[in-house]
């Protein structure tokens, strides 16, 4: 069922995301608005370290008022591959420069209102090798055995939807 675009207003223009208003016509002939965020694509990294844990990050989330326990991720640079955004975002967050870096696939974060795209990856024979970046203070590295992820997921302790995706496909597909 296809949505017909008659118009197209970009309402607020920020430094991560644009609000664009489009009035469109559904198939039945209705005509109504559509309010959709755009966000660049961004990647998401299941990383596993040398003792086959898993490390996430801690850190606070203006948006819900609290710190939330994610996988590492973060925005594709105009012009870098999403590969390339992946060894900076982990060295950026984690310190760690992977030597591998697999794609396990990719999902729309929130496509009922949001333009952003995920590229999930999984990382493994990571080196020190950190990058410094102003906006990666105050995050703590958790690393956790496979076998506690999906008691963390449960118990709500892990919330966040590109975290929870991105480890339930490492942990059915993409061992």
């Amino acid at each position: 069922m296809d949505e017909q675009t008659v118009s197209s207003e970009i309402v607020y223009s920020g430094r991560a995301v644009n609000l664009r208003v489009d009035t469109i016509q559904t198939a039945d002939g209705r005509v109504t608005t559509r309010e959709i965020v755009e966000h660049p694509d961004c990647v998401a990294v299941v990383a596993v370290d040398a003792n086959d844990n898993i490390l996430m990050v801690r850190q606070y989330r203006k948006s819900v008022g609290k710190e939330l326990l994610e996988i590492p991720a973060g925005g594709i640079e105009p012009g870098e591959t999403p590969e390339a955004a992946v060894e900076r975002e982990m060295r950026e967050e984690t310190g760690k420069q992977p030597r591998r870096i697999v794609k396990l696939g990719g999902f729309y974060s929130s496509p009922g209102f949001c333009t952003e795209y995920l590229h999930l990856y999984l990382v493994s024979d990571m080196i020190n090798n950190p990058l410094v970046a102003e906006d990666t203070m105050g995050i703590e590295i958790c690393p956790f055995r496979k076998d506690e992820i999906q008691k963390l997921i449960a118990s709500g302790q892990i919330c966040d939807s590109k975290t929870i995706a991105g480890l339930l496909v490492y942990l059915n597909i993409g061992k």
